[in-house]
């Protein structure tokens, strides 16, 4: 019977079902019973969609295998320090850059190669596994295909395409594949989990395109229903040349300004942890010494600070041109006749406003031009250029 820590994955029915085989699976592993499940394995490969919830449930996989029941209660301190991320044995690696290096990944197959202290598994998120650098998907590797008897590796990609993940490594896991969550499962978590009003639920899921935190951010965050809104205006407010410039001013800046938001409180309590735990402020015999190490430190930690930013930026300016696809989708769906789900259903009217003003093919012009936009933006061209581009497309059809 699967357990609490299962409740986290909204709408994942099948992948439930398959991960909590595995976990008592493990569990009868760990206990020296026959195993005639056959459902665990050291290494996994979660899919999917954004939003559907692939760290979570690597994290909820985590803790069922180091609950002391050993289906996911939920309840005993391995589940819940596994959830909260401060298992000893339960090791995170979130990249904050624009990729994971192979000096971090091998610190971390190192360590993953000691038995357990506090529970029965070593086990390795890697959340984003397709930012691996082509040394650190190597180093990777060779822990996979030489796992220690008791790590288990639990991987999160956009998709199990080889050139998001090594066809190597995708080959030595197991492919657990989460689909996007029902409109109605997500606004029932908001109204459960979160507290948030029924109806707001029902148009937060609506409109969330089946990313749960993208739902709980626009049902929670009026900052973020604003942003939203700004973008999906500038389909029909490009009416003069100035436009162009305005709204991807506007673009930039609102990234910007979401990126710095997010990072400012953030960056200042890990430098002044990190000063403080240097000896930063303390009197006596070698404190200069200590000062200049401590300002080293802090001159590393802003490098990657600054990186964290960049990576933050981008990824707001990308929910922003999904927003945008997503509308000029509507307009195609609706200029069809077609009776498919809209994917912003509140701006219904616009969309069909677009449908009788333009043609299918510029329609189809302008998707094109916001999809070419974001893999730009992938390949390191310097957003503002790309969104330049992009815009003048957009208005031109």
């Amino acid at each position: 019977m699967a357990g609490a820590v299962w409740n986290q994955l909204v709408g994942q029915e099948p992948a439930v079902e398959t991960l909590s085989a595995a976990a008592a699976s493990a569990a009868a592993l760990v206990a020296g019973e026959t195993d005639d499940i056959g459902a665990m394995t050291h290494a996994w490969l979660f899919t999917g969609p954004p939003g559907s919830g692939r760290s979570v449930a690597a994290r909820t996989f985590a803790a069922a295998l180091e609950c002391s029941v050993g289906v996911g209660c939920g309840e005993c301190t391995g589940c819940r320090t596994a959830l909260a991320g401060t298992h000893a044995d339960v090791r995170l690696v979130v990249p904050e850059g624009l990729s994971i290096s192979v000096a971090e990944m091998r610190s971390l197959v190192q360590a993953a190669a000691r038995r357990p202290t506090t529970g029965e598994w070593q086990v390795v998120i890697i959340e984003d596994a397709d930012r691996l650098t082509e040394g650190a998907a190597n180093a990777l590797l060779k822990a996979v295909e030489e796992p220690p008897e008791r790590t288990v590796f639990l991987l999160c990609a956009p998709s199990d395409h080889p050139e998001d993940v090594s066809i190597t490594i995708r080959s030595r896991c197991r492919l657990v594949t989460l689909r996007t969550p029902p409109a109605e499962a997500i606004a029932r978590v908001l109204v459960e989990r979160d507290g948030v009003s029924e109806s707001m639920a029902r148009w937060a899921a609506s409109v969330c395109g089946g990313h749960v935190g993208r739902a709980r951010r626009l049902a929670t965050d009026e900052a973020a229903r604003e942003r939203r809104a700004a973008v999906l205006r500038i389909p029909l407010g490009l009416r003069r040349p100035s436009d162009v410039f305005a709204c991807a001013d506007e673009l930039i800046k609102t990234a910007e300004a979401d990126a710095a938001e997010e990072s400012k409180s953030r960056d200042e309590a890990e430098q002044d942890a990190l000063r403080t735990a240097m000896g930063s402020g303390g009197t006596g015999k070698g404190v200069a010494a200590a000062k200049r190490a401590a300002d080293a430190a802090v001159r590393q930690l802003e490098k990657r600070q600054k990186s964290r930013a960049t990576r933050t930026q981008r990824d707001t300016l990308d929910l922003a041109l999904v927003d945008l696809a997503g509308f000029y989708r509507d307009v195609l769906v609706t200029a069809s006749g077609a009776e498919a789900a809209l994917n912003h259903p509140d701006h219904a009217e616009q969309s069909a406003a677009a449908a009788a003003e333009w043609t299918p093919a510029s329609t189809l012009r302008r998707l094109e031009a916001v999809l070419a936009c974001r893999e730009a933006i992938e390949w390191n061209v310097k957003p503002r250029i790309a969104v330049e581009a992009m815009v003048t497309t957009l208005r031109e059809g």
